[in-house]
């Protein structure tokens, strides 16, 4: 896989970190016990700020998670606080670091049992760590039910039993946490959905490791530097040197959708926007659309045909960026439309909406453009490119945005609160904003208005679409804050951009 960029945070899967502990104690010479007894430091320390006082139940099994929980079992006792360590398997089963840790606990152990998390203040969860993966057996798997049906806050060590650290995937039963403390650096896992669900606030705690580690990050965080990549419009540009974006949709009833994508395209600095729409509802769009150009193409009845893609192809001839597909419906002619459009337009291309559900089962098909392709897929949309049921998208979401970047050779945005941008090189971002005012009509249009306009201004695609992804959901906060989390409506979102973009001058 190639390097991440310099403007993703690097997030670490279970084979990196298994490998960075190996190197920082067989090359650098740090004691294993030293590793443990800071992870069992930071994991206090979450307990204490989250539940300052009161009892706390540590639910430990044998590896070295168990061996965390343990340390931070004893330094709460030190610090005055009742705890009650309660042990999955039977005690003479942990070894190594953990069993060292047990012989120096001062309290005794108790086998578990679900009353004993009744009447505590926290519950630590320390069961499974990064390197367990699918469903969790018995007995583990019924403690993880109990511990989340408990009436009391639980801090994960590392990672939340039963999610899978590398890819957020859950197999089984898992703990939902009200945060995790991840020791040396954060995990996939903690940051795509499902996992992202279960992990809470995610507190990265410095356990003492040397700087150095050989081992590569499996996928990053989009840092917020990504936006001062953007380019900016200079007093000797003009409307064309700061980005043409097409805008190629629309259809009888789904004439918003071209209109959001043409806004978010021009709200994100793009200098000329021209809208192609059905000929039957240019008016329409030339109302609404004040400050683009809109262009009638053939239409049979209010929806684009075949032949229109002409109109397409001509349109991008002196350059720029074609955002493809919101609002051009299901017909068979306005889908025959968009395939034709996306294998003949030479520019680079946004496809949404239904230009992606005109490519179902058909990726490769698009692997055989020039020029550069982005996917802006939600998990359904997503299911059918790949000929698979969205819930196997939602389970699995890392694996098969980047399944859909390679098979499609291009980068594909995956959106959600967690929103996965994959490249065909394997590379991987992940959106760490959350931003659930984003759930509404019509964001996703003015998502793929931005990404036209980074890439019409000549940014490389990958870094294109993160920087969208992430400017798209800092507007949707920015326009929660101003109208209400739950009022924003997408052209909120698209309004909100400029206040972004000024604030990473």
């Amino acid at each position: 896989m190639t390097a991440l960029p310099d403007w993703a945070d690097p997030l670490f899967d279970a084979d990196a970190m298994r490998a960075t502990d190996r190197w920082a104690i067989e090359e650098r010479g740090v004691p294993s016990l030293q590793l443990m007894e800071r992870a069992g430091e930071g994991l206090a320390g979450l307990v204490w700020e989250i539940a300052p006082t009161g009892p706390v139940a540590i639910v430990c099994g044998k590896g070295n998670n168990g061996g965390d929980g343990l340390v931070a079992a004893r330094l709460l006792h030190r610090g005055g606080r009742v705890v009650r360590v309660l042990l999955v398997p039977p005690p003479e089963e942990l070894q190594g670091d953990a069993a060292t840790n047990l012989h120096a606990l001062p309290v005794e152990t108790e086998p578990f049992a679900p009353e004993r998390l009744e009447g505590v203040a926290a519950i630590v969860d320390a069961v499974l760590g990064t390197g367990v993966a699918g469903a969790p057996r018995e007995p583990a798997a019924s403690v993880l039910a109990a511990i989340d049906a408990a009436d009391a806050p639980v801090i994960a060590a590392d990672v939340p039993s039963g999610v899978d650290a590398s890819t957020g995937e859950v197999g089984g039963a898992a703990v939902h946490a009200t945060a995790t403390a991840t020791f040396a650096a954060a995990k996939p896992g903690l940051w795509i959905s499902p996992g992202k669900e279960h992990a809470g606030r995610v507190v990265v705690v410095d356990i003492g490791m040397p700087e150095g580690a050989p081992a590569e990050p499996a996928a990053g965080l989009i840092g917020p530097t990504i936006l001062e990549l953007i380019p900016r419009r200079t007093r000797a540009g003009t409307k064309f040197t700061s980005g043409h974006v097409i805008v190629a949709g629309g259809s009888r009833g789904l004439t918003g959708a071209p209109t959001l994508a043409a806004l978010g395209a021009m709200r994100a600095g793009a200098g000329y926007v021209t809208v192609l729409v059905p000929g039957s509802e240019q008016p329409i769009l030339a109302i609404k659309l004040t400050e683009a150009m809109t262009r009638a193409l053939p239409d049979r009845a209010g929806h684009h045909v075949a032949h229109g893609a002409d109109a397409v192809v001509e349109a991008t001839r002196r350059g720029g960026a074609l955002v493809l597909g919101p609002g051009i419906g299901r017909e068979d002619e306005a889908q025959e439309f968009a395939r034709q459009a996306a294998a003949r337009a030479e520019v680079a291309l946004v496809l949404d909406a239904d230009g992606l559900n005109a490519h179902a089962a058909a990726l490769e098909s698009l692997a055989h453009r020039d020029a550069p392709t982005v996917l802006t897929p939600h998990a359904g949309e997503l299911g059918r490119l790949l000929d698979i049921e969205s819930d196997a998208v939602e389970s699995s979401r890392l694996r098969h945005a980047r399944e859909a970047a390679q098979r499609a050779g291009a980068i594909v945005v995956l959106k959600g609160d967690d929103t996965i941008v994959a490249a065909p090189d394997g590379r991987a971002v992940v959106n760490p904003l959350s931003a659930p005012m984003l759930a509404t009509a019509g964001t996703g249009d003015v998502l793929g208005g931005v990404i036209g306009a980074l890439l019409a201004k000549g940014m490389e695609p990958f870094a294109a679409a993160a920087a969208g992804v992430r400017l798209h959901a800092a507007a949707g906060g920015l326009a929660g804050e101003r109208v209400g989390p739950d009022g924003v409506i997408a052209g909120d979102v698209a309004e909100a951009l400029p206040g972004v973009l000024a604030l990473t001058r």
